[in-house]
């Protein structure tokens, strides 16, 4: 199998003619390359305006002679506010090449690269299905860290809760919108696409058993996004449970703090008073730490007393 980064005008009609099988990889093509296409192909010229289009739904679209195909992987953005990024791939499939086109590097396809030049593949479904397989795995490494990620955010949220927390929640909770945007319509497409790739006419058959295994990552993939947002919606609950908790043993504490300086401010200002009693039975110090003193320590230890026994200290 040829591996073609460019567009080669003198190899890949040579490769067509002697129908040798090859992949042709393009990094955002131009209108020089789509021209191309367009001539020595014979591609649809709504699927080479599929191909321009970026952010796109993932799709399988059967053009006879060959199919077009939009596919996602992702890269880890890696941990603390990085967000994972969606990696759109369009590719053309057919029995004698596979055309793919993406906007930037994909460490994905890369790797794919590097293995089938180590290993030739020995037939040319398996080297759609290794495509598929390298995308659909790009995923894991993106769940592992929001697995790790989750976990400690539950840790953080019970031992000192804070609105960085919440933020962070809301953040998360929208990669994971984001990631399921593509990746339930991936297991979809997976479901019911599957037999048609393994039809395409002039493509050497493989075993099936490859291509159930990529479906089954699939399900996993989306199956776990789902389930780390159910755990996004009960972390938000902890914090606002947390939170509301906290309030309300401050609540509890101010409460306390008033009731108790509530008599002392009656007791103040009942001895405030300018009455004839007061001035002539309160002329030493022993009178006022009996009645001035003794009333308010009296006061704060009946209250404290009846605190205790109600639980509220």
């Amino acid at each position: 199998m040829r591996f073609l980064d460019h567009v080669d005008r003198e190899a890949i009609p040579q490769l067509l003619a002697s129908d040798e099988y090859f992949w042709l990889d393009l990094d955002q093509p131009g209108e020089e390359e789509e021209r191309f296409l367009a001539d020595t192909f014979r591609f649809h010229p709504l699927a080479l305006e599929d191909m321009r289009n970026r952010g796109q739904r993932p799709k399988l679209e059967d053009y006879g002679e060959y199919m077009f195909l939009v596919y996602y992987g992702a890269r880890d953005g890696g941990a603390g506010d990085a967000e994972a990024e969606l990696q759109e791939v369009h590719a053309f499939l057919s029995g004698g090449y596979i055309v793919t086109s993406h906007a930037g590097s994909i460490a994905a396809l890369d790797a794919v690269r590097r293995r089938l030049e180590a290993q030739p593949p020995r037939s040319e479904q398996f080297v759609v299905y290794r495509v598929l397989d390298a995308l659909t795995d790009s995923f894991f490494p993106v769940l592992e860290r929001l697995d790790d990620e989750l976990e400690g955010l539950d840790e953080q949220i019970f031992d000192e809760p804070s609105p960085a927390h919440l933020e962070r929640i809301t953040e998360l909770r929208r990669q994971l919108v984001e990631l399921r945007r593509v990746t339930t319509p991936q297991r979809d497409l997976l479901a019911r696409g599957t037999d048609e790739i393994l039809e395409i006419p002039g493509l050497e058959a493989d075993s099936r058993e490859y291509f159930r295994d990529l479906y089954d990552h699939a399900i996993r993939i989306s199956e776990q996004i789902d389930a780390f947002r159910d755990l996004l919606s009960g972390s938000r609950d902890a914090y606002l449970s947390t939170v509301s908790n906290r309030l309300n043993q401050i609540t509890t504490q101010l409460t306390v703090v008033a009731t108790i300086f509530l008599p002392l401010s009656f007791l103040v200002g009942f001895f405030g008073q300018n009455f004839a009693w007061l001035i002539r039975n309160i002329g030493s110090t022993a009178d006022f730490f009996v009645l001035g003193l003794g009333s308010l320590v009296l006061s704060v230890v009946v209250l404290l007393a009846w605190f205790r026994r109600s639980s509220y200290v």
